[in-house]
Formats: C-alpha cells, structure tokens, sequence
C-alpha cells in the first residue's frame, strides 16, 4: 500500500458497522467511508492522527450506513460521495425506517461517481468498483494491498440481497468478476463486523467463503 496512508477501521453504532478513515499522512488530507454513528469519535481519531475528513464515502445508501452523514457534513463541510445509482436512497428514506434506526436523514450527495472512478485523500487514491446486488450502486473501494466491500463481501459472509434493488445473482457476479479477481493477499475491509475477525483477505475468501465460491 502506499506508505503515507493511514488507515483506521472504527467500529460504530448498535449494529456492528465499520467506519473508515483514510488519510494521507503527508498532507493530512482524509475521507471517511460509512460514517454511521459516533460522529465525534471518528473526528477525535482523525484529529489524533493529524487528518482532515475531505469527503464521506458511502459504500452504498442504506440508513444504518449513512445515518452519521448530516452530522460529520456538518462538522466538516466534507462531500458526500456515493455511486449514481444509490444517490436517490440519501434522501428518500422513509420516516418510518429513520425513528427505527434512530438515524437522521442524510443530504444529498455532493459527488456521483461510477465504475472506474477515482476518488482521491491527498495521494491516496482509492478505485472504485461498481459491486452491485446488496444495493443497485453498491460499490468497493480499492487502493494498493485493501480493498473496502461495504456490504457485498463480509469475512466469510455476503451481504443480503432480499432488501428492495437487491440480486442474488447480480452480487454473486460482481464478487466472482470484480473482487476475486483482485490480488489473493489483497486486505479485505467489510462494511459490518460479522465475522470470527474483523479483516480478511481476497485469497482467504475464495477459499473459505461458503456462499460464493
């Protein structure tokens, strides 16, 4: 990976989810992937580590993932970045499902991207890939040695995909075609800690990952 990255994987909320910090250490210039919750601990661990959070990246629109969204713009003036097709679910969350989750409605986003797109902290910069079938715009993020899933690919798990836009064979598909296809030593980072340990690896999965092989 590259050397001036900082990395902090920070485990968030009620439900198991992992926020991410991704810095540059020489500029300090960061984002933050799925800032659920604790808004004020992820801005205190970036703070730590000399980094300011440039951007939110959502892996894709689900409430319990983008539910710290409102706050940490608030905080940073950071933008919101998600893939095109998931834009609309940041703002069409129904009330109902905001009051179970406790969460608050997030903005709009600032920033569509696509497959093949970069997205940039300082020097960091990490590739995104379109994984669709949890979400219609599910993406993965990858930078040299990690690559983020959100909630396609867990540590020996997969993402649902009996939620409104979701496709068994659509994230079968794009785990197979795009993600094991990345190097076998390849840090994989899910978007929930459901797993015996909180990482794994692209080789690990394709040898010890029951449901898509």
């Amino acid at each position: 990976a590259e050397k001036n990255m900082i990395l902090k994987q920070l485990q968030v909320g009620h439900m198991a989810i992992f926020a991410y910090i991704v810095g540059d250490e020489n500029t300090g210039d960061a984002l933050v992937i799925d800032p659920a919750a604790e808004t004020e601990r992820i801005l205190a661990e970036a703070g730590k580590n000399g980094l300011t959070i440039r951007a939110i990246v959502n892996t894709h629109g689900h409430v319990d993932h983008i539910s710290g969204n409102a706050d940490m713009k608030k905080q940073t003036g950071a933008k919101i970045v998600i893939h095109e097709a998931d834009a609309s679910m940041l703002t069409s969350t129904p009330a109902m499902i905001l009051a179970m989750f406790r969460a608050k409605a997030s903005p709009a986003a600032d920033v569509l991207v696509r497959d093949g797109d970069t997205i940039e902290a300082g020097a960091v910069k990490l590739k995104v890939i379109h994984t669709p079938g949890h979400t219609p715009g599910g993406i993965s993020l990858y930078t040299n040695g990690y690559v983020f899933t959100g909630d396609t690919l867990f540590v020996e798990a997969v993402g649902r995909t009996d939620l409104p836009g979701g496709s068994w064979n659509t994230m079968a598909k794009a785990i197979k075609e795009r993600l094991y296809t990345l190097p076998d030593d390849t840090v994989v980072l899910p978007g929930h800690n459901y797993g015996r340990k909180p990482t794994s690896t692209i080789g690990d999965e394709k040898r010890n990952n029951l449901y898509v092989r």
